[in-house]
């Protein structure tokens, strides 16, 4: 086995196992929380984690530019000063943006819970954009064991704390945010020590680097509204019905999208490692690397799919109270496909090839496409069960679209393994929405089997380029 395959495995153990304990505590904290806290706070504890999910927008750009431009470098080879300057810049910059949300958060007279919602949102907002800036180093630098342990912290302090107040009885969601805040700030504390080279220094050598500045803004601020775009295509679906509907069923809804996205953890691990390697890698080399690994990231996806019917059954028994979230299930679970092979394979090739625009493009078009559907069914029609469809609707659309693009820069074909792909998450649909468990799975099961026999040949010969690579 060669030293790149060494250190891919190693890389990859570490992000694994802590992505593995990050599911599993995930986990957790999805089925246990709405068990005890009741379906309007846990409502309200949803739209928190909802409106946090964006504050990573408010650095604009800042941090996805140092990711790409600084991609594949070694850690020994960053000008620490520069970074120094960049990261105090960072801090001050996020401090007056918290202020200013604050300051017009109470001044706009939104309901008392909801401003509690905001004001953490805006604390939020400084622990994990400074942060960021760390972990992006990190990771392009290819120090993974760090990132893993920063990660792992942050979850696992997450857990404790609310397993913890929900064992002693409370079930403020207040408090189960909270815990979330504690536990990104402590793991802050330790990706500062990870980068204490970088983040202590003498103060005469701090300096407004602003041409770096404005160089990393103007290189990450599309991936940044790439990113924007792409957290709407979702989002703007979970807002329409939010707005049409109420907390109770945002809540239900979002259950069932935080179950579905639960392996998107695993999938966001390996995209993590193969970033800065392939931008070590020959240009020639990348496209019979991404037939390779499409071949194989599509038949562990697919077959993932069949855990969806044990999973509903033992999640309906442990949460009654969500049994319409289990129903929706069915339609979002294959979200995993497309979301995976997106955040796997597309983007990070995308990114390698520095094609950061066409992820824009892309993104933007599937979001105004959500936008227009998010419309017409939850307010011109003001039906629920279409509008969760078109979740997966527009998702695939992106997948397709992107990877449109992408097989004509890198030259190979698969539309044939798309036309097989798109048949079989239709029947897991069918099978999911119309057939009990039992039979449901067998039949599944039988669809997943036929497509690889279909298939056979081509999974073989990827397994054989695989095991070449590993050698070297």
């Amino acid at each position: 086995m060669n030293i790149k395959a060494i250190t891919f495995l190693k890389n990859f153990s570490y992000t694994l196992s802590s992505n593995l304990i990050a599911i599993t505590i995930s986990t957790i904290v999805i089925l246990v929380v709405p068990k005890f806290i009741g379906v309007e706070k846990y409502g309200y504890w949803q739209l928190y984690l909802f409106y946090s999910a964006y504050v990573g927008f408010l650095h604009f750009g800042w941090n996805d530019g140092v990711y790409l431009r600084y991609g594949g470098k070694e850690y020994k080879e960053l000008n620490k000063d520069l970074f120094f300057s960049q990261f105090w810049m960072l801090v001050i910059f996020q401090a007056l943006m918290s202020i200013l949300i604050l300051v017009v958060a109470t001044n706009l007279g939104i309901e008392a819970n909801k401003l509690f919602i905001v004001k953490m949102t805006a604390l939020c907002m400084i622990f994990v954009n400074i942060r960021l800036m760390l972990i992006y180093i990190l990771q392009i630098t290819n120090r993974i064991k760090e990132y893993a342990y920063i990660t792992l912290m942050e979850k696992v302090l997450y857990c404790f704390i609310i397993i913890l107040l929900l064992f002693v009885g409370v079930s403020d969601y207040k408090l189960l945010i909270l815990a979330d805040i504690v536990g990104k700030l402590v793991s802050l504390i330790y990706s500062v020590y990870c980068c204490r080279d970088i983040v202590f220094k003498r103060v005469s050598q701090f300096y407004f680097s602003i041409k770096e500045t404005s160089e990393n803004i103007n290189v990450g601020l599309k991936l940044m509204f790439a990113n924007i775009a792409s957290m709407l295509i979702i989002g703007i679906v979970r807002f329409g019905i939010e707005r049409t509907w109420d907390v109770t069923t945002f809540g239900k809804v979002s259950l069932a999208l935080s179950v579905s996205n639960l392996m998107m953890l695993f999938i966001n691990a390996i995209g993590i490692i193969l970033f800065p390697i392939l931008r070590r890698t020959d240009e020639n080399k990348l496209s019979a690397i991404y037939i390779t690994m499409r071949t194989l990231l599509m038949v562990f996806l697919l077959g993932l799919l069949g855990v969806y019917y044990p999973l509903k059954n033992i999640l309906t028994f442990w949460l009654p109270q969500y049994t319409e979230s289990f129903y929706y299930m069915a339609i979002l679970f294959p979200i995993c496909i497309y979301e995976g092979r997106m955040a796997l394979l597309i983007n990070t090739y995308l990114k390698t090839l520095r094609k950061e625009k066409l992820i824009l493009t892309v993104n933007i078009v599937s979001m105004l496409l959500s936008c227009i559907l998010t419309i017409l069914f939850t307010i011109v029609f003001k039906n629920l069960h279409i509008t969760i469809v078109t979740i997966v609707i527009i998702l695939a659309f992106r997948c397709v679209l992107a990877e449109v693009y992408l097989s004509r820069i890198l030259d190979f074909s698969y539309y044939k393994d798309l036309l097989y792909e798109k048949v079989l998450v239709l029947t897991f649909i069918l099978i999911g929405l119309y057939v009990n468990s039992l039979i449901g799975i067998t039949l599944y099961l039988s669809a997943y089997g036929l497509y690889l026999f279909i298939n056979r040949k081509n999974i073989i010969g990827a397994y054989i380029v695989l095991k070449q690579y590993i050698r070297g």
